[in-house]
């Protein structure tokens, strides 16, 4: 298995058959083998039943189901776990992540790189959203000094080796880079298109923007403090 494309899902029902349709589209012109494993994280809406459709006809689709709303570092450490390419990418389903960008990253791994990362330069988000996120990465970077603009991107690239050496602990996903980075893989930011939500709700508002990430950012500070790389200098 050369890929395996990750997506965690909460109540997206009306943006699963499309975003379906454009990774097919997308995939379909790398000639690699590939797999996709939808995590559903515990819906409450028709997602499920949209997924199960999708399935019957095509075995390369994979379903994890969780029983309740767990939330995305979860759904990303299952997903990790599943994943049997070399290669895993994560994508939002939500539709405002572009699967035709993935070509795109999978020619930055193809130049050496580890985790490259998706950076939604131009968001079509609302005022709110963007300056939380704004405020939430200033932060971060304030704290970790990752050096990356936009952590929570979900649209990223990784190389198995790397991605299945971390623990991922609850809220720690949009430290990926940053961990990965201790764990000395070569990361890098590329641009990527962001569109506006055509269906459904954001799931994010000022405490798990903010807040949460704060206190998560203080745990990967200690970490990456911690963290024990001893040069060798001879080995008889």
């Amino acid at each position: 298995m050369d890929i395996s494309i990750v997506v965690p899902v909460f109540n997206e029902a009306d943006n699963i058959p499309i975003l379906y349709k454009e990774l097919r589209d997308a995939l379909d012109g790398l000639d690699r083998e590939y797999e996709i494993i939808f995590i559903d994280d515990g819906s409450q809406d028709k997602s499920l039943d949209k997924l199960k459709r999708l399935k019957r006809p095509h075995p390369f689709i994979k379903i994890v189901s969780f029983e309740k709303n767990y939330g995305q570092s979860a759904a990303l450490k299952i997903g990790f776990e599943k994943a049997r390419g070399d290669i895993i990418i994560t994508i939002d389903s939500d539709l405002q992540n572009n699967p035709y960008d993935i070509p795109k990253l999978l020619s930055y791994i193809e130049k050496g790189y580890d985790v490259v990362s998706g950076w939604r330069r131009y968001r079509q988000d609302g005022l709110k959203k963007r300056a939380a996120s704004t405020i939430a990465n200033y932060i971060r970077n304030k704290i970790i000094k990752d050096n990356i603009k936009d952590t929570g991107c979900t649209l990223k690239v990784y190389r198995k080796d790397y991605i299945k050496r971390l623990k991922l602990y609850n809220g720690l996903h949009r430290f990926l880079p940053a961990l990965l980075k201790m764990e000395g893989a070569r990361v890098i930011e590329i641009e990527v298109v962001h569109r506006k939500r055509r269906f459904g709700k954001s799931k994010y508002g000022i405490r798990n923007r903010i807040l949460k990430p704060f206190v998560d950012a203080l745990a990967v500070l200690w970490m990456k403090k911690n963290t024990m790389n001893p040069e060798i200098k001879e080995e008889i």
